[in-house]
């Protein structure tokens, strides 16, 4: 059972209603440690400590096998909840933020982090989750009581939240004005695509990404037989889903898998490749290398971890899909043969994946970005020596930054190693807006409104086709 029903079964204890303590039992701090909903929550705030102050990945800390020992320690329900707790808290930060200051006299004390995110893990709740206010509160302040930094502000902590229940809808109302994203990407976005298309990105970033999918033949077929629909991109997008994936028709199969509608775009750009030698140089998970297979190349696939290469091997024989496939660092690799195409999907900052990867804004800055558009820059200009003169690369990537895409595409272009393609907007029916003035394509997470039970949609994506010009190189 959840632990949040098991506190919602029960009636508030507080320090004055205390039954009599009978011989053994635990008391105090140690009685508020068993106290049913307290350890969900206080994994919550321990791993949203860890992403906002250690700036640590999500997902690595919400693996069931290696993650948070708090999370592991929970049942399956209970990481339910912690993961909705943190997803919701992550999504509203900046107006929790500005809700639970609109209600304190004074700002918490300098060095209150601990503090904070107990407020914050409360607020999530209150603000934005189904779930009783009673117990948010309840559990905030045995939270706070339990925590030898965080005893004395119990009663803060049990005032602020008591009037955020109170006043919700108004606070909620009055914060709706501070943007959903921190600052610096804010700017960022405003700078690049103006405020309007700023806070619909913003507001966009709120609505939990869609499931897609990349089918191998007969999309309208699959929509059908999946309850979906058919995307401009050829993904079926999935209604409102809440079963497991391998339990859909056709995985078992593999006639499709899981791939964001944008994420599929980069493979298609090559136009025909019946024939052709491709090289997939970041290739795991493997969703464009099984497209490229698909569309009639001979694929080599490289990436330089050994865990995430079997991973993709697993899922090209899922699919009944085969490529040759390589572990190494792709700077380092040097072909015998050049390439007649190579796809080039780079590392990057994620910051079109917020939908799916709420931490990422929290845990990459400016500086994160600056450091990976040189990566960036070093990797396109290694993927045009790889291929032959005439040969593409098409680059692609999931930040919203132009930084990471059409600044590292035009010093590129400006050493004459290669020349643009543009991409038709008459090639992409439906997604005509997402193809730049420079026949770019850039999509972000407030493109493709659908109707419900449709989410609408799509990843931030940058992609550009390139052409080799002369001997090129790196």
């Amino acid at each position: 059972m959840p632990e949040d029903r098991q506190n919602d079964s029960h009636p508030k204890r507080t320090r004055r209603s205390k039954p009599p303590q009978k011989a053994g039992q635990r008391s105090g701090v140690a009685d508020a440690l068993f106290k049913p909903g307290l350890k969900s929550r206080q994994a919550a705030a321990k791993i949203l400590a860890a992403v906002i102050d250690r700036k640590t990945s999500l997902d690595g800390m919400l693996d069931q096998e290696h993650g948070n020992p708090a999370y592991r320690e929970l049942n399956d329900a209970d990481r339910a909840l912690v993961r909705a707790i943190l997803n919701s808290a992550l999504r509203h930060l900046p107006r929790i933020r500005a809700a639970i200051d609109s209600l304190l006299q004074t700002p918490l004390p300098e060095g209150a982090r601990a503090l904070e995110h107990v407020l914050t893990v409360a607020a999530a709740q209150i603000l934005y989750l189904d779930i009783p206010d009673h117990s948010a509160v309840d559990l905030a302040v045995e939270q706070a009581q339990s925590d030898p930094r965080n005893r004395r502000f119990a009663s803060l902590v049990n005032a602020v939240l008591r009037r955020l229940s109170r006043e919700k809808e108004a606070i909620v109302a009055k914060v709706q004005a501070v943007p959903a994203i921190p600052a610096w990407f804010h700017d960022r976005l405003v700078a690049h695509y103006g405020r309007p298309q700023a806070e619909a990105m913003s507001e966009a970033q709120l609505v939990p990404a869609a499931i897609d999918l990349t089918v191998k033949s007969d999309p309208a077929l699959w929509a059908v037989r999946l309850s979906g629909t058919v995307l401009p991109t050829g993904s079926v997008r999935l209604g409102d889903f809440s079963g497991t994936i391998p339990s859909l028709p056709g995985f078992a199969e593999g006639a499709w898998w899981v791939q964001d509608a944008a994420a599929s775009i980069p493979a298609r750009l090559f136009g025909d490749l019946w024939g052709k030698t491709v090289v997939d140089l970041c290739a795991a998970p493997g969703g464009k290398t099984a497209q490229l297979i698909l569309a009639g190349a001979t694929v080599t696939a490289l990436d330089q971890s050994s865990s995430r290469l079997r991973r993709l091997k697993s899922n090209l024989q899922r699919l009944g899909l085969e490529a040759r496939t390589k572990e190494t660092d792709m700077a380092d690799f040097r072909p015998e043969e050049l390439f007649d195409a190579a796809l080039l999907d780079a590392p990057c900052s994620s910051t079109g994946t917020t939908r799916r990867h709420p931490d990422v804004l929290w845990t990459k800055g400016p500086e994160d970005v600056e450091k990976l558009a040189r990566l960036q820059e070093r990797l396109l200009r290694h993927a045009l020596s790889v291929v032959k003169p005439g040969g593409l690369v098409v680059f692609s990537n999931c930040s919203l930054d132009p930084r990471e895409g059409e600044e590292v595409v035009e010093r590129v272009l400006g050493d004459g190693l290669c020349e643009r393609l543009p991409i038709a907007p008459s090639d992409w029916p439906g997604l005509e807006a997402a193809i730049t003035t420079l026949g770019e394509f850039r999509t972000t997470p407030a493109m493709l409104p659908l109707e419900p039970p449709f989410s609408g949609g799509l990843d931030g994506f940058y992609a550009a086709v390139l052409r080799r010009s002369g001997a090129g190189g790196d």
